[in-house]
């Protein structure tokens, strides 16, 4: 497997738009991050309901697989990125020769757990054990090599735990219907500590790297993201950003790029890739010389990188889940806190509502 040759491409002029497919809170801050960089943007999702189209100049609704629409979207931008990797891929030959950055090779890649994982250990890297799951047969061919406990997952559209079931014991297997899914069995990772290494990619082929969070979920949804990692990550740190630079150079990448790992007694094994800027990165707003927002944009628009140093000794980002949204007051009563809501109207149990980042001066707090 090759890499991409760097780009001559010229950079895209402050005043230009960019296109951003997703309409999430991801988009919205990397909206915010253009607009000071001095560029628009144009949001495209299907839902109209959309938070990044609030603090964009312009907004299409309409469905991912509408070509017309994405014609007429790309004509009106200069670059097109994405905030949502499950954008549909045959459909983006639409955008016609307004450049896509990413490319769509990530979204590919990212799209399937299966050719994910497969990907990544031809570049060197180790995931959990894994077999693809089509049947019933291939479903006890997986649990006979690999045991239980595991987790059969979605090869597609799954995210916050969505499209997981936890498989304790062959009996847990008895009670699923695998009605056709295209899915993959993971065998159970024995860790010490989640991290995720983010990275941005310039159109020049220069790499940085923000320091490595350690990560906490809750219900399969990230809680909390911390800064600087525990020692046992700290160790492993080295590894995985060897690895991310392969995945990132053999996609001729640019932008900002995710790579989650377990870090475990034999080093670090390979969770999942995100083709875009990370919950886990949010901290860098604050408490990074660049964010991840403005370095994506950076990186797209064929601009100088900024410097991604951590500016303070400890930093501390704590996602607000639901309905803990509604204690924006009491938590805007700590002057030391950062506060991001996103403007969503409805709260859900497991919804992304906003984050809190704290920075922490003296490395507690």
């Amino acid at each position: 497997m090759t890499s991409v040759s760097p780009s001559t491409a010229d950079p895209i002029t402050p005043g230009s738009t960019i296109g951003i497919l997703g309409g999430g809170q991801l988009g919205r801050m990397l909206a915010m991050a253009a607009a000071q960089l001095g560029y628009c943007c144009h949001v495209y999702a299907p839902d109209g309901d959309t938070v990044a189209a609030d603090v964009a100049a312009d907004a299409t609704c309409a469905p991912y697989d509408d070509t017309d629409a994405l014609a007429a979207f790309a004509a009106a931008c200069s670059v097109v990125t994405y905030e949502f990797e499950n954008v549909p891929v045959a459909p983006l030959a639409a955008l016609g020769e307004t450049p896509l950055r990413a490319p769509v090779r990530a979204l590919e890649i990212a799209q399937d757990r299966l050719a994910e994982k497969r990907f990544v250990e031809q570049l060197g890297g180790t995931p959990a054990p894994f077999m693809q799951v089509g049947d019933e047969a291939e479903f006890t061919a997986a649990l006979e090599a690999i045991g239980t406990p595991g987790i059969l997952k979605t090869r597609r559209d799954g995210y916050d735990g969505k499209g997981q079931w936890r498989i304790m014991s062959p009996r847990d297997a008895e009670d699923l219907t695998l009605s056709g899914k295209q899915l993959i069995y993971e065998g159970f990772v024995d860790f010490t500590a989640e991290f995720s290494v983010i990275l941005v990619r310039g159109l020049d082929g220069e790499i940085r790297f923000w320091d490595s969070a350690q990560n906490d979920h809750s219900s399969g949804i990230l809680a909390r993201s911390s800064v600087p990692a525990g020692p046992a990550v700290a160790a492993q740190v080295s590894a995985a950003r060897e690895l991310s630079a392969k995945v990132a150079e053999a996609l001729g990448y640019v932008g900002v790029l995710t790579l989650e790992f377990f870090a475990t007694a034999s080093g670090p094994v390979f969770n999942e890739m995100a083709p875009r800027v990370h919950n886990s990165g949010h901290w860098t707003i604050e408490g990074a010389r660049t964010s991840q927002f403005e370095n994506h944009i950076r990186a797209i628009c064929g601009l100088p990188l900024g410097l991604t140093d951590t500016i303070v000794p400890a930093v501390r980002m704590d996602n607000l889940i639901g309905d803990r949204a509604n204690d924006w007051l009491s938590l805007l009563g700590d002057p030391a806190n950062h506060l991001h809501l996103y403007g969503k109207a409805e709260i859900n149990p497991g919804r992304k509502m906003g984050h809190v980042t704290r920075l922490l001066t003296d490395g507690h707090g």
